[in-house]
C-alpha cells in the first residue's frame, strides 16, 4: 500500500521554505537519505546538536511536518504565538521533563515527527557527547520508528560560541535507514534500559558519514 502524504500546516511549510531557502542561498546546503523517511506514522528525527541552526536546517527539505523544542521565555508576543502556531513545544526549567515528554507523547501518538538530541546539549566543540537516557526513554515507549540523523557544517557556520553566524561552506544533513523500537530497546530487564538504549541510538548516529571529505 502506498504511504500517504500528511498534510502540513500552510504556517510551518511557508516557514520550512523560508528556512530552505535561506540555507541554500548562504550555504552548500544539500540533504542526503531522505528517501529513509516514512510519510506517515510516528517518527522521531535523533539528531546529534552542535549549532542553533540544527532545528530549522534538520526539517529545512523535509516534507512533512517536524515538533521542535523552543524555550518557555520565547512565547511572548507576537513570536510567541507564531511559535505556538508551528505547533513547537515549550520547555520550562521548573518541570521541564514532564511538560516536554506530555508534548512529545501526545504528537507521536497522532503520528507526528519530532525532533530530539539525545546527548540532551549542544556540543562546545562540535564532536559528539555521550548520550542521556531521554532518547532512549522516549524511543521504547513510543514505539515511534527513529531516524538517526546527522548534521554536518553547521558547527562551523553557528556554534554555540558564536554570537553571529558565519555566511558560506558546506551544511550537509544525512538522514540514516529507520530504526525500529525492537532493534533500538534491550527490554525491560536491562539495568540500564533507556540509557542503553540512547547508546544504540547514538552509534547509528555515529555511523553516518559525511558526503564532503573535507567535513568533519
Amino acid at each position: 500500500m502506498a504511504e500517504r502524504n500528511i498534510l502540513i500546516p500552510p504556517l510551518y511549510n511557508a516557514t520550512r521554505i523560508l528556512a530552505d531557502g535561506f540555507f541554500s542561498t548562504c550555504y552548500d546546503f544539500e540533504i542526503h537519505g531522505a528517501e529513509n523517511i516514512p510519510l506517515q506514522g510516528s517518527v522521531i528525527f535523533a539528531a546529534n546538536h552542535v549549532s542553533f541552526f540544527d532545528p530549522p536546517a534538520i526539517g529545512a527539505r523535509i516534507q512533512r511536518q517536524i515538533n521542535y523544542f523552543a524555550r518557555d521565555t520565547l512565547y511572548r508576543g507576537w513570536f510567541g504565538k507564531y511559535l505556538l502556531a508551528l505547533d513547537t513545544i515549550p520547555v520550562a526549567r521548573d518541570n521541564a521533563e514532564i511538560r516536554s515528554l506530555k508534548a512529545i507523547f501526545k504528537a507521536l501518538k497522532k503520528e507526528g515527527a519530532v525532533a530530539i538530541y539525545p546527548e540532551g546539549t549542544r556540543s562546545s566543540d562540535g564532536l559528539l557527547l555521550p548520550p542521556k537516557p531521554g532518547a532512549g526513554m522516549i524511543a521504547c515507549k513510543s514505539r515511534a520508528t527513529v531516524i538517526p540523523t546527522r548534521l554536518f557544517g553547521t558547527f562551523e557556520a553557528y556554534g554555540r560560541h558564536r554570537k553571529i553566524p558565519s555566511i558560506g561552506g558546506p551544511i550537509d544533513i544525512v538522514y540514516g535507514a529507520p530504526i525500529s523500537s525492537e532493534t533500538i530497546d534491550p527490554g525491560p530487564e536491562h539495568p540500564e534500559r533507556y540509557l542503553e538504549a540512547s547508546r544504540r541510538i547514538m552509534k547509528h548516529i555515529e555511523a553516518l558519514q559525511a558526503p564532503n571529505p573535507s567535513i568533519i
